[in-house]
């Protein structure tokens, strides 16, 4: 790399978690700002991989390490599509967390964490642990109960043929029929990225999902509104007042993550601020990404010290 260069240097690695690996991307900025702590980023899904929100690693133009990971069971880490429904659990990714934090040899950091990524983050940041010095929670519910709500109030929204088609292939079962597909992909456009033709990171994410679904079926369920997995009946409601770090709360005016699913956040995380981007749905950093890392740079800059 030539003196002066503004391309950062980015290296992937494993590092064992368990009887697994999970793999690691870092971009280091070529001229690292004095203070700038790194941000380790949360994926989707669960199960969505870290390609959709690569491009967060834009962020190390401000002199910052960005670290993306792939969660085991998806990506480029170990997928066990043998393991039981009850091995798929947030304990389980808290753990890999923790793991990650400790092999890479990371004293102070900030987390931030996109849908269930921001799921994710809540219940680290629940732990406290000793290096965590901000969190932002993007386009996250914080209850499973209240992401159903909100995607039913959604899903009213539609044209009527849509909910209809919806509604019959559930009834059915057969999720897999291309009207259903084509249905769900009415809901995905509105409320999911409203950016066309998608961008094909996001297609990269979905496309790894789709061929080994383990996680995201498990956990989740067949897609991001008909909600019937592990985590259906999740909650970190009456655990927010134990987040000790300062916490952003973002969300797009479109997002399927209704404000009625974050509002509790705001509510009870004692060091908290939220921020509403206008004309965005879930994907906010596909959709605006100059706008998005703007609003995130700022905010874990306040918080470096």
């Amino acid at each position: 790399m030539t003196q002066g260069s503004a391309v950062p240097t980015v290296t992937t690695r494993t590092i064992p978690f368990r009887a697994w690996q999970t793999w690691v991307r870092i971009t280091e900025p070529d001229d690292a700002r004095a203070g700038a702590l790194p941000l380790i980023v949360l994926h989707g899904g669960p199960g969505m991989a870290h390609n959709y929100v690569r491009n967060l690693g834009e962020l190390a133009d401000t002199g910052r390490t960005v670290i993306h990971y792939d969660q085991l069971g998806c990506g480029n880490s170990t997928h066990l599509p043998d393991a039981p429904d009850e091995f798929w659990n947030p304990q389980l990714f808290v753990d890999e967390f923790t793991n990650l934090v400790a092999e890479l040899g990371l004293s102070d950091y900030h987390l931030l964490g996109q849908s269930w990524g921001g799921m994710l983050g809540a219940e680290i940041a629940t732990r406290r642990p000793a290096g965590l010095r901000s969190l932002a929670i993007c386009n996250s519910p914080a209850s499973m109960a209240l992401w159903a709500e909100g995607a039913a109030e959604l899903r009213a929204q539609l044209p009527d043929d849509v909910q209809e088609t919806l509604t019959r292939y559930e009834l059915t079962g057969a999720i897999t029929h291309p009207d259903y597909l084509r249905a769900a992909d009415v809901f995905y456009e509105r409320h999911v990225c409203r950016t066309v033709p998608t961008p094909d990171d996001f297609q990269e994410s979905v496309a790894q999902m789709e061929a080994e679904p383990t996680v995201y079926h498990t956990m989740n369920g067949p897609n991001e509104f008909h909600v019937v997995g592990t985590l259906r009946s999740w909650s970190v409601i009456d655990r927010l007042d134990l987040i000790e770090a300062p916490t952003l709360v973002a969300a797009g005016e479109f997002d399927e993550a209704t404000a009625g699913t974050w509002q509790p956040f705001v509510d009870h995380i004692p060091t908290v601020t939220s921020h509403v981007f206008p004309d965005a749905s879930h994907c906010v950093h596909l959709e605006h990404p100059q706008a998005f890392r703007a609003v995130i740079g700022d905010f874990l800059a306040r918080h470096d010290s």
